[in-house]
């Protein structure tokens, strides 16, 4: 007799619940959204010190090398290129140059004489994210650049419009 007021209590519990269950409500919300323009370009660090101490009797200095600076870019735009220049122009006779390995799609400018305006390095970036891109400078000088005492520039790498 105890078993069917437990029967009647379960089975109306879940009815009950059921109702509850299916009782549901809903409510919406508004989400905005965007991407902005992404164009971020960044190195590994400072290369070596470049310095010019040799040179073959009849024949100009030898110039010297480094490769052991990376950079990275990332753009979610088309049409991009880099562009590098240095704070202040290299003293009479000495050269400084860089070659930027191009990113997937780019086109390197090659060897390229930095000076205080901005020269194109790499062109015709697309969309990309990309790293491990080798950076070569290079120093030379002419013998009528004489002694240069130590000095050093900076260089400035840019992610900009172009062609």
């Amino acid at each position: 007799m105890r078993k069917i007021p437990i029967i009647f209590l379960v089975v109306g519990s879940l009815i009950l619940m059921s109702g509850i269950a299916m009782a549901a409500s809903s409510t919406t919300q508004t989400v905005t959204y965007a991407v902005s323009a992404i164009n971020e370009i960044s190195v590994s660090g400072d290369p070596a010190a470049l310095t010019v101490s040799t040179a073959t009797a009849g024949s100009a200095p030898n110039s010297v090398s480094d490769a052991t600076t990376t950079y990275a870019i990332t753009t979610n735009e088309t049409g991009k290129k880099i562009t590098g220049a240095i704070n202040t122009d290299m003293p009479a006779g000495v050269t400084l140059t860089v070659n930027l390995a191009a990113p997937t799609g780019g086109t390197s400018a090659g060897v390229t004489s930095l000076s205080s305006v901005a020269a194109n390095l790499v062109t015709g970036i697309d969309t990309l994210n990309e790293s491990g891109k080798t950076i070569t400078y290079s120093l030379s000088a002419t013998s009528a650049a004489g002694v240069v005492g130590s000095a050093t520039k900076t260089v400035t790498l840019t992610v900009v419009d172009g062609p």
